[in-house]
C-alpha cells in the first residue's frame, strides 16, 4: 500500500495580485480503494489552494489535483523565492503519505507614499516639517529626498536625505525651511514648495506644501509704541504747564522764608557794632590791659564695606524624536510601550521644554508619556493630527529616569498604530 506524487513543475512565477497554478500527479500504488488528501504547506500555505482537497483511487488508478498561487498585493508578501511543499496523505496507509517540494519566485512591485506634516506653516524666520515616507510594497526601497520651491526664496534642511524604508513601514524625517530674505513690516507672504522622493524602482512621488511667512516685528508693537510716544508728549506738557511752574513757586517761597531771619539777624549785627564802636572809643585811653584771644578745634571718623556673589549653570540644547509601531487591540488597558533611543548619557539630567505630538494617519487610541511608570501626559488619538506643546515648568529627567512613550491601538487606519512623538529641550554638559 500507498502512494506515488509528481509535481508538473517544481519552479514557478507569480505577481502579487495575480495566481498561477501547478499540477500534482497522484497514483494509488496500493492494493486497497484509498483516499488522498492533498494540501499545502511551507510560506506559501497562507495564500495556496488546491482542487480538489481530496480524492479517491482504485489500485493502481492516477488522478491530478491543481494547486493554485494568489499572493495579496500587499507589503505583508515579501518579494522572492518562497519554498513550498505539496503533501498527499493516504487514510488507509497515513506511514505512506509523501511531500513534493518546489519554489515559487513572488515578484517584486513597489507602493510608495508620500505625506507631509503639516501641510502648511507659519513663521517669521524659519518653521519646521514632517516628511512621512511610507513604504507599502514588498521590498525594502532605497528613497532619496529632495526639497525645492519654484520661485527659490528658501532654503531647506532635511534631517536624513537619504534612508531605506523596509516594506510596511514609515520613516518620519524632520525638514527645516528658512526664507533668504525676511521683512520688518508688511502682509504675510505665501511660499509654495515640493519635497520629492526620488527611487529607482519608478516615478518620483512629490507632495506640496506652504510656509506663510510673517513680519519679523510683533503686530502689538507698533501700537504699544504709539501708546508709549503718547505717554511720553502727555508728560512733557504735564511738567511744563503744572509741574514746573509749582517747583519755581515753592523754591521762591522757601528762599523768602530763609532769608527774612537772615536780614533780621543782620540788622540788630549792625546795631550792636555801632553800640560797641561807641563804647570803644570811650574806653580808649583808659584802656591799659589787652584782651587774650581764645581758640578750639574738632575731630570726625567714617568707614564703609563692599561685597558680591555669582552662580552660573550651563545646559546644551537637545532634540529628539520616538517613533511608534503598535499592534491593535481591543483592551483599552494594554498599552505598547517605547523609549528614548539613545538615552541621555549616563549621569546626566534633562529637562523637557516642547513637545509635538503627529498622528499623521489619524489613528484611534490613547497615547501616554511617561516619567518612567507617572503619567505625565495623556491624549486621545482621536483628538489630533498635530498638537504642540511648550511646557512652562519643564519635565525634569534625573539619571536613571527614562522617558516613555506608550500607545494604546484601539482603531488604526491601517495596519498598525504610528503615533509619534518629537521632544527639544535641554540636556546637562
Amino acid at each position: 500500500m500507498g502512494v506515488t506524487t509528481s509535481l508538473e513543475s517544481s519552479s514557478l512565477v507569480v505577481n502579487p495580485g495575480e495566481q498561477t497554478t501547478c499540477a500534482v500527479q497522484i497514483r494509488n500504488t496500493g492494493s486497497v480503494v484509498d483516499q488522498f488528501s492533498v494540501d499545502v504547506v511551507g510560506g506559501a500555505e497562507s495564500w495556496a489552494e488546491v482542487q480538489p482537497p481530496a480524492m479517491n483511487l482504485m489500485p493502481g488508478d492516477t488522478g491530478t489535483a491543481v494547486v493554485r498561487f494568489a499572493p495579496p498585493r500587499t507589503s505583508e508578501v515579501a518579494a522572492g523565492p518562497m519554498p513550498f511543499g505539496v503533501r498527499v496523505r493516504s487514510r488507509e496507509d497515513p506511514g505512506g503519505s509523501v511531500v513534493e517540494e518546489g519554489i515559487v519566485d513572488v515578484t517584486a512591485f513597489t507602493d510608495l507614499r508620500l505625506e507631509l506634516s503639516p501641510v502648511t506653516t507659519h513663521g517669521r524666520s524659519s518653521t519646521r516639517h514632517e516628511i512621512v515616507v511610507e513604504n507599502a510594497g514588498n521590498h525594502p526601497l532605497p528613497v532619496e529626498l529632495v526639497a525645492g520651491d519654484p520661485e527659490e526664496r528658501l532654503r531647506f534642511r532635511v534631517q536624513h536625505p537619504a534612508l531605506t524604508v523596509e516594506p510596511g513601514t514609515a520613516a518620519f524625517v524632520g525638514l527645516k525651511i528658512r526664507p533668504d530674505k525676511r521683512f520688518l513690516k508688511g502682509p504675510e507672504r505665501k511660499h509654495t514648495f515640493q519635497v520629492t522622493a526620488v527611487h529607482s524602482a519608478g516615478p518620483p512621488e512629490a507632495v506640496e506644501g506652504t510656509f506663510v511667512q510673517r513680519q519679523l516685528l510683533p503686530k502689538w508693537l507698533l501700537p504699544a509704541l504709539i501708546a508709549l510716544l503718547a505717554l511720553v508728549i502727555l508728560a512733557v506738557v504735564l511738567w511744563f504747564t503744572v509741574l514746573k511752574p509749582a517747583v519755581k513757586s515753592a523754591a521762591r517761597d522757601a528762599a523768602a522764608a530763609q532769608v527774612s531771619p537772615v536780614a533780621s539777624d543782620a540788622n540788630a549785627a549792625k546795631d550792636v557794632a555801632q553800640s560797641a564802636a561807641k563804647k570803644a572809643d570811650d574806653a580808649k585811653a583808659a584802656a591799659t590791659n589787652p584782651a587774650k584771644p581764645s581758640n578750639g578745634n574738632g575731630s570726625g571718623t567714617g568707614s564703609g564695606q563692599p561685597g558680591d556673589g555669582t552662580d552660573t549653570s550651563a545646559w546644551k540644547p537637545v532634540d529628539f524624536r520616538i517613533a511608534s509601531d503598535a499592534p491593535r487591540t481591543s483592551d483599552p488597558a494594554a498599552f505598547t510601550t517605547f523609549v528614548q533611543d539613545p538615552a541621555p548619557p549616563d549621569g546626566k539630567s534633562m529637562a523637557v521644554t516642547d513637545i509635538l505630538l503627529q498622528n499623521p494617519y489619524g489613528d484611534g487610541g490613547v497615547i501616554r508619556l511617561m516619567r518612567g511608570d507617572k503619567v505625565l501626559l495623556e491624549v486621545g488619538l482621536n483628538n489630533f493630527r498635530d498638537l504642540d506643546y511648550h511646557l512652562v515648568q519643564p519635565w525634569l529627567f534625573t539619571p536613571g529616569q527614562k522617558l516613555v512613550m506608550a500607545v494604546s491601538c484601539q482603531t488604526p487606519a491601517s495596519g498598525n498604530c504610528h503615533p509619534a512623538v518629537s521632544f527639544s529641550g535641554r540636556v546637562q554638559n
